[in-house]
């Protein structure tokens, strides 16, 4: 892949914890612009320390971090870069008291000082976070605090917060791991239509080998640490999946974790 259409690089990257867990092994990827791109692996593989290095929120021991337009990351480069990168958690990391509308303005924060957090938002970034929120279906749910929603429309207010940031880059780690199989397939068919029409950067953390061969555009596969596969769906065969995933029956790593019910997505 030439330079000039990599969005981000990792640069003889490896993390290792203060409890000596090598999370992640001296790796160098770079990941294209406007590509959907999927982290695959089990629990435990490095995907989720892998795809967090990129943010900043866990920092490399090794290596550089390379992001186009700004170049190494490091110091107050990390805000920039963090400016125009979205993120979507698991677990939602919303504010439950909170209705839907403020909880996606928070990702305008990054665009404003210190005192914005004391300030009302003006008029123009509430219309921006409603834009927002009119894009994930939940313009009607707004004012609703959001711990009144659903997980799947929890997740989709995720969604929507990180699109109020305006990025470039989208980073979802696990994004649809604690829903139900039918509403992790539309809220990551919905996160996926919408990179695909803003031409959007998005490197996405999944455990569904289903998923990944649905909707990436280049898979990556890790175990221990380490990147084993690294190509295009089509090329995941059995004996990929074993790479990844060890010994286990294909069955196992192609299943769906155990849901938490899920009625309106």
């Amino acid at each position: 892949m030439q330079q000039r259409d990599t969005a981000i690089r990792l640069v003889d990257a490896s993390v290792t914890y203060p409890n000596g867990t090598q999370a992640l092994r001296t790796t160098s990827l770079a990941f294209g612009r406007g590509a959907f791109t999927v982290l695959l692996g089990p629990s435990g593989a490095g995907k989720s320390t892998l795809l967090r290095s990129l943010n900043g929120l866990v920092p490399l021991s090794e290596g550089a971090i390379i992001a186009d337009g700004i170049g190494r990351l490091a110091g107050r480069l990390w805000r920039q870069h963090r400016r125009a990168t979205g993120m979507v958690f698991q677990q939602h990391q919303l504010i439950g008291r909170l209705s839907a509308l403020d909880n996606v303005l928070v990702g305008r924060l990054g665009h404003h000082g210190a005192l914005r957090t004391l300030l009302p938002f003006p008029a123009a970034e509430k219309r921006l976070a409603l834009a927002a929120l009119g894009r994930v279906g939940l313009l009607d749910r707004a004012l609703t605090r959001v711990d009144q929603l659903s997980g799947g429309q929890q997740q989709r207010v995720g969604i929507a917060r990180a699109l109020a940031q305006q990025p470039t880059l989208i980073l979802a780690d696990e994004p649809v791991a604690s829903l139900d199989p039918a509403t992790a397939e539309r809220v990551l068919a919905l996160l996926h239509g919408i990179c695909r029409q803003d031409r959007l950067t998005a490197i996405v953390s999944l455990h569904q080998v289903e998923f990944a061969r649905r909707f990436a555009d280049r898979i990556i596969g890790i175990a221990a640490g380490a990147v084993v596969f690294d190509g295009p769906p089509a090329e995941l065969d059995a004996a990929a999946i074993r790479r990844i995933y060890g010994e286990a029956p294909a069955t196992a790593a192609i299943a769906t974790p155990q849901p938490i019910l899920e009625t309106t997505p």
